[in-house]
């Protein structure tokens, strides 16, 4: 038995410590099957979405998941200190540690508190070592302690310095593509702006932006849990937006140099598929259809009276199609998995921007020529 045991506890510090350093320091993906961390968040989070959904929809369901995030961060990381605790508690154990301790002789719960003790490096000194074995697995223990709470220490700065570039970027597209974003108020007020020039830049940020997601979440999938500021607002909503501007650019805008959209559609579309892949999401598509021919055609000629010219035919909606069809139904997936909400491509009402709203104010008042400027460009439909 004693044999049984004591590889038992061997086999847990070693996956207890292998699983902490592919999630925390490999920056690569794992693809072997058995991940304790996967198995973690698979459950929490079945267990956490299914509470979520009996929360009627709105600030409190969102405010609830918001939690989730941190809180699974903060639990994985303590069931990884609390199975190293056990582990050497485990070996003490079935080794028969000789020790010295106020009750006496030793039982599991004196190797428990020992192990506990040293480590955190406590060293209250009322549980000793009394022999060379004990005392080799106690320095070993207090070494390993202090250098895995280094490394997770420095691994949460990592993890909310990528959250804060993730979401400035987030934040810049309220004003340019409406709150929640979408593809029809990110063209609209591009065209209205009279500077179309302007959208190559905006692109190329965001090809690079989907390019970061893709690296940060494969390295820390946990930050897929992470809500945005506002509840309008999300990563998924902005990539979705982005695919949608891109894959109208691609097709329906004359005169337009669709390179550009094409690095970062391809580079949107490939977060996106590999993002469903890592979070067990098939794709599926969206019900009922994001876009109908009605909607299709009122903004085409919303863009038209805006200053663009637009391609139309049957071969240009079913380019349309064919290309929305390469992301929709994994943007779809992500959302029902995360209980996201995908932005419509054209809105079926005005919203203010968030940053005309406020807790004492509900709506910006219009100021000077913000008026004209308003009817002129777009900027705050």
């Amino acid at each position: 038995m004693w044999i049984v045991v004591t590889l038992g506890s061997l086999a847990l510090i070693f996956l207890v410590l292998l699983d902490s350093f592919e999630t925390t320091v490999l920056p690569r993906r794992v693809t072997h099957r058995f991940r304790f961390a996967r198995l973690f968040y698979r459950s929490s989070w079945t267990l956490w979405r299914a509470l979520a959904l009996r929360i009627p929809t709105g600030k409190t369901r969102e405010a609830f998941l918001s939690l989730f995030g941190p809180l699974s961060l903060l639990a994985l990381l303590t069931t990884w200190v609390f199975g190293l605790i056990v582990g050497f508690a485990l070996l003490h154990w079935s080794l028969g540690t000789v020790v010295q301790a106020p009750e006496g002789a030793a039982t599991f719960w004196t190797y428990l508190y020992w192990s506990g003790g040293t480590f955190f490096t406590v060293g209250y000194g009322d549980v000793t070592a009394a022999n060379p074995l004990g005392r080799g697995l106690a320095v070993a223990e207090a070494g390993l302690g202090f250098g895995f709470l280094a490394v997770i220490i420095g691994y949460l700065p990592v993890i909310y310095q990528t959250f804060s570039r993730r979401e400035l970027t987030i934040s810049l597209l309220d004003a340019r593509a409406g709150s929640p974003p979408s593809a029809a108020q990110l063209l609209l007020r591009l065209a209205r702006s009279g500077n179309t020039t302007m959208i190559d830049p905006l692109l190329a940020e965001w090809e690079r932006w989907a390019g970061e997601l893709l690296e940060s979440y494969l390295s820390f999938p946990v930050l897929s849990y992470y809500r945005s500021q506002h509840d309008n607002q999300s990563w998924l909503a902005a990539l979705t937006s982005i695919l949608d501007t891109c894959a109208f650019l691609i097709v329906q805008v004359k005169g337009n140099n669709s390179y550009q959209a094409r690095l970062t559609f391809a580079m949107a579309r490939h977060t996106v598929v590999d993002l469903a892949l890592v979070l067990k999401a098939p794709p599926i598509a969206p019900d009922p259809d994001r876009l109908s021919a009605n909607q299709l055609q009122q903004l085409r000629q919303q863009l038209r009276e805006a200053g663009l010219d637009m391609h139309e035919g049957a071969a240009v909606d079913a380019q349309l199609a064919e290309l929305r069809g390469m992301y929709e139904p994994f943007v779809n997936a992500l959302a029902r998995r995360l209980l996201f909400s995908l932005p419509a491509i054209v809105p079926e009402k005005a919203t203010p921007d968030n940053w005309q709203t406020s807790a004492w104010m509900p709506r910006a008042p219009e100021i000077g020529s913000l008026s004209k400027q308003r009817a002129r460009d777009g900027h705050f439909d």
